[in-house]
């Protein structure tokens, strides 16, 4: 073990050695390189696998070229590689242009430049390229990890421009950095003038999402075990902060966040119903205080908002927030004119006290009682021996609390890997093979066992309980929350909510515990390194941050500019008083960077003003010089000038220049020894121009007139 290690040891020295050794021209370009790949490097989740494989490729290529100093290609080489990735681009996309084609070529023209960096023109070219390029990954993330990223490498950008200006010599590449961290240091100032002023007018404001394909999440299909598999991604569906009297947590029993509402059952699928959102509003009927709350909702790509039950009154948006208008199916869920692509602020208040639906039977609800024919025939036998015991009056309620019974005294399991149930009967074996299994297998099998009694019964699928960030207060609920619950049909009530899944597994709803998924390798020995406590803090205080990233930079919209302007004394604040902010506070930062830009110049020493001054009495007695001309060539000047009109004159000047330049450049030891020589010449200076007789000065030179 010991020898592999110094093996390894010494191949990075030799290697330290290589890099260290190498031209200045292969070390710049190896740094170039590697800045690129980090600026594409999160291109690799939203491009085709084979465009990163093509740019990593192509950079690996030039690397090689750079660390041997061999040739670049040719312009016909070129030509066939540019050939090669129009046409790839094109199989993929079927066109050259649209955001996800110009991204693809955006990642290989950059990657295919490098081949052709032979001059500063092409370095420059392939600096502003990339700062292009930097700018695309906000197309599909503009979360706080992506600006992270993309801040670290614009420093890396930066960093090879500046280093690029430095053409003597090999300078470290850490001095670049210093000076590239300098520049962003002073522009920081007016990027935040412009983040807070310039105006955001809608639509021209944002980043264009024309991706709408979905996500991972809750979809207007269920299929059986669906919802199984959403439970093990532990990603965030939303976050939520409740505006309740202090600070008090709802109860469990209510946080249940509606979305799909499905009603058409094959057997095996459950799927929303199309006329739902076509028909008239629900006859809601609420009653009690609403809870109050403000929510972030985390891009869906779908057209519902997953609202805490039951909104009556329309939740408010920020202004030009690219879902549109929204709009409350019957089934009680919003639905929003565009899919959700951004993070989205939702303000709203539920009243879990409701009820909804007709309260007598009609016609419609004849939809919610259809099963297949000839499916689950042992679920329909159960509900109509239950039926048969209860009477053929029985209400829909005592027909539910039959069916909850049987849940909870029947030995079912709640678990996430009920097996897997193929064919139209996935309610018998729910019912009596298997007796175990997630949300949607409890909900779906009590749903079927309702209809085989006569009474309407549909799925509402969304998310159910959540984790208190204990940094921040917000709620966070996740993908793992998504949970299945059954509405029934009841006479006087209208629908109502009925949680099977509550009677298998009571913690389940009442105390928020989750079925998790067995870890990995990996996950098994982090857990064993690091304490799950401090796994939870951490992760914990990062959503926290995360959250404040989305509220005060993603979710900066232009209502909230509006508010600022509000808070600084406006009372009708308007895009032009936006405007006028932004300028007083560019004029303003102009005008700081001016002052401190004055007080920032070099002040000239006390020997430097002394010589200047004989400098300029000189010169009015006819002897020239420059700022550039030292003491001595100035001593020299005298004595060649006055020699024979003035000797006595030009002996003392000149011995006076002399003694200025020994203390410049040879003085002696000690600065209050150099100060008090300094103080010495300068009364000498003073005696020189009271006591010598100087030449009278030559008249100053009178423009040229111009000829008549």
């Amino acid at each position: 073990m010991n020898a592999v290690n110094m093996s390894s040891l010494e191949s990075r020295a030799t290697l330290r050695e290589k890099l260290a050794s190498l031209p200045r021209d292969a070390r710049d370009t190896l740094f170039l390189l590697a800045v690129v790949a980090w600026v594409l490097l999160p291109q690799v989740q939203h491009t085709p696998w084979w465009t990163c494989a093509f740019a990593a490729a192509l950079l690996l290529w030039r690397a090689r070229l750079a660390f041997t100093g061999a040739a670049l290609p040719g312009r016909l080489a070129l030509a066939g590689v540019l050939a090669l990735a129009l046409a790839a681009t094109w199989a993929s996309h079927k066109t050259l242009v649209g955001r996800d084609a110009g991204v693809t070529l955006i990642v290989l023209l950059l990657a295919l430049k490098t081949l052709e960096l032979r001059a500063r023109r092409d370095a420059m070219v392939i600096f502003f390229l990339g700062f292009f390029a930097l700018l695309s990954n906000f197309f599909y993330s503009q979360s706080l990890l992506t600006a992270l990223a993309m801040v670290a490498a614009l420093m890396g950008l930066l960093t090879a421009l500046v280093n690029a200006h430095m053409t003597a010599g090999k300078p470290p590449l850490a001095q670049a950095l210093r000076t590239a961290g300098w520049l962003t240091l002073c522009g920081t100032p007016i990027m935040l003038a412009l983040f807070l002023f310039f105006p955001r007018m809608a639509p021209l404001w944002g980043v264009p999402s024309d991706d709408l394909a979905g996500r991972s999440g809750l979809s207007e299909n269920m299929r059986v075990g669906d919802v199984a598999s959403l439970a093990l991604d532990d990603g965030v569906a939303l976050r939520i902060r409740f505006d309740t009297p202090g600070n008090a947590e709802p109860p469990a029993s209510v946080l249940y966040f509606r979305g799909p509402v499905l009603s058409q059952f094959d057997g095996r699928n459950w799927q929303a119903d199309p006329l739902a959102a076509a028909m008239e509003a629900p006859q809601l009927r609420v009653s009690g205080e609403p809870i109050r709350y403000q929510m972030l909702v985390e891009p869906s790509k779908r057209r519902w908002l997953t609202l805490l039950d039951a909104v009556r009154d329309e939740p408010a948006i920020p202004a030009g927030a690219s879902v549109g208008r929204m709009r409350m199916a019957s089934n009680l869920q919003w639905i929003t004119q565009r899919p959700i692509t951004d993070v989205l602020r939702v303000d709203a208040q539920s009243y879990t006290d409701f009820q909804y639906g007709p309260l007598r039977a009609t016609q419609d609800l004849q939809r919610y009682l259809q099963l297949p024919p000839g499916s689950n025939p042992r679920t329909r036998v159960l509900g109509q021996q239950i039926l048969a015991q209860l009477g053929e009056q029985a209400s829909s309620a005592a027909l539910m609390q039959a069916g909850l019974q049987r849940l909870r005294s029947g030995g079912y399991t709640y678990t996430l890997e009920p097996g897997v149930v193929d064919g139209l009967h996935t309610a018998d074996d729910f019912w009596f093979d298997s007796k175990q299994g997630f949300c949607e297998h409890i909900a779906s099998a009590f749903a079927v066992l309702m209809r085989g009694m006569g009474v309407p019964a549909r799925i509402v699928t969304g998310y159910q309980g959540g984790d208190r960030n204990s940094v921040d207060g917000y709620w966070t609920v996740r993908n793992s929350d998504a949970h299945a619950w059954t509405e029934i049909w009841v006479a006087g009530q209208g629908w109502t909510r009925v949680d099977p899944t509550g009677a298998v597994a009571p913690s389940r709803v009442g105390q928020f515990q989750r079925l998790l998924a067995p870890r990995g390798a990996l996950a098994s020995a982090m857990a064993g390194m690091v304490d799950v406590g401090t796994l939870e803090k951490m992760r914990a205080v990062w959503e926290a941050v995360n959250s404040r990233w989305n509220q005060w930079v993603i979710n900066y919209t232009q209502s909230r500019q509006l508010n600022l302007l509000q808070s600084l004394g406006f009372e009708a604040p308007s895009w032009t008083d936006l405007l006028r902010l932004l300028s007083g506070s560019l004029g303003a930062l102009a005008l700081i960077w001016l002052v401190w830009a004055r007080l920032r110049q070099p002040r000239r020493d006390d020997w430097s003003l002394l010589l200047d001054a004989a400098r300029i009495r000189l010169q009015r007695k006819g002897i020239a010089s420059t700022p550039a001309t030292s003491a001595r060539s100035l001593g020299l000047a005298v004595q060649q000038r006055w020699v024979q009109t003035a000797p006595e004159l030009a002996k003392a000047l000149s011995g006076w220049l002399l003694d200025m330049e020994r203390l410049r450049y040879a003085p002696s030891p000690g600065a209050a020894h150099q100060t008090a020589q300094l103080r010495a010449l300068r009364q000498r200076w003073r005696d020189l121009k009271k006591q010598a007789k100087w030449p009278p000065d030559l008249p100053a030179p009178t423009p040229p007139t111009a000829t008549p």
